[in-house]
């Protein structure tokens, strides 16, 4: 039987170039991204359902979850893919700083509110982190929204931290009832990610040093394509986050908080 895979920010990138080869290797996708245009030609190219929301804007999200929840009664996986890095600081239209909101508050939401099938499911909720977590990372669960200390890079940082956090404490509260969460690092990509910022990682991937330090799309599916298709407790380890197919070792000490993670859980069940 096919699984029902959804992506989001699969419009372009990494999770585009996923979509495809799951696509191809018969699974059902579902395809969601920001832009009209690029969503539905993606869909269309792999002959996937599509769905449009907006990260920036959580009744987005919320209108995103209840069109899921409608037309896929059973998630299997459940890929959060969206995110990305800003440049000055700003708020969305929820009053969030923007980087927080699109790489960790509305993908917790959108998992929060799509439980119901993911549970059907017994889904894989996979989030794509980084080791941006363990470089840019300067965390402090009193300060999310970057109001007293914010940089770029280390916004998109404590995103990702909050993403590998966020893993860890779904898997707590939820592996009992069959959702296996996992994060990963898909490696620097050759995308149009940092488009949107004036940091130094602008310069990395959307200058001629892009050819130095970054891959291909669809080098980079590659995990998150093993992990969609994997089976939890034999291909990966529910709860752990993963670099280059193996549980990374070199991480942010402050990923295995666990006491941290709740916090983070429950902070952002009261910003939503």
């Amino acid at each position: 039987m096919p699984k029902t895979i959804v992506i989001t920010g699969a419009s372009d990138g990494i999770g585009a170039a996923a979509a495809r080869r799951l696509a191809a290797s018969g699974e059902r996708v579902v395809v969601v991204g920001r832009s009209p245009e690029r969503t539905r030609a993606v869909a269309e190219e792999i002959g996937a359902d599509h769905h449009l929301a907006d990260f920036a804007d959580l009744s987005q999200v919320r209108r995103l979850a209840d069109e899921l929840l409608a037309a896929y009664p059973s998630i299997e996986v459940l890929a959060n893919n969206a995110g990305g890095i800003m440049g000055a600081r700003q708020t969305t239209v929820d009053g969030y700083e923007k980087t927080f909101q699109v790489n960790h508050l509305a993908p917790f939401l959108l998992t929060q509110l799509l439980m119901p099938s993911l549970i059907a499911g017994r889904a894989t909720v996979i989030q794509t982190a980084s080791v941006a977590a363990r470089v840019f990372a300067k965390f402090d669960v009193e300060d999310l929204q970057g109001e007293y200390a914010y940089s770029p890079q280390a916004a998109y940082g404590n995103g990702k931290l909050a993403n590998i956090l966020f893993t860890s404490e779904l898997q707590r509260r939820y592996g009992d009832q069959g959702i296996s969460a996992v994060a990963f690092h898909p490696g620097v990509v050759a995308t149009s990610f940092a488009s949107d910022t004036t940091s130094l990682m602008r310069f990395i991937y959307h200058t001629p040093l892009k050819r130095l330090f970054t891959i291909r799309p669809d080098k980079a599916a590659d995990e998150l394509v093993w992990l969609a298709e994997g089976t939890p407790g034999e291909t990966f380890t529910p709860g752990a986050y993963y670099e280059s197919k193996a549980v990374a070792k070199n991480v942010n000490p402050l990923s295995r908080d666990a006491d941290l993670a709740a916090r983070l859980w429950e902070e952002s069940e009261a910003l939503v």
